[in-house]
């Protein structure tokens, strides 16, 4: 997990539960367009650009709250 500091961050465990689902992988990612170093970002809840969710939304015909869901880190 990246290292967000006080105000959380966002988490893609959504995105591999999708991609599961409709049988995709990360080599699926790959081959429509999203650089393997994304990728990675992906996996590790790392920052990615807004052109890359609208990407995964466009291709998993998703909106942004089916993939990531913000966690708060202050207790």
């Amino acid at each position: 997990m990246a290292n967000y500091g006080k105000n959380g961050y966002i988490d893609f465990s959504k995105l591999w539960i999708i991609l599961k689902r409709k049988e995709y992988n990360k080599t699926w990612l790959k081959i429509n367009g999203l650089h393997s170093n994304t990728i990675a970002k992906l996996a590790k809840n790392e920052n990615v650009t807004c052109d890359v969710i609208a990407t995964l939304c466009k291709l998993l015909n998703c909106q942004p709250a089916d993939i990531m869901e913000y966690k708060n880190t202050q207790k």
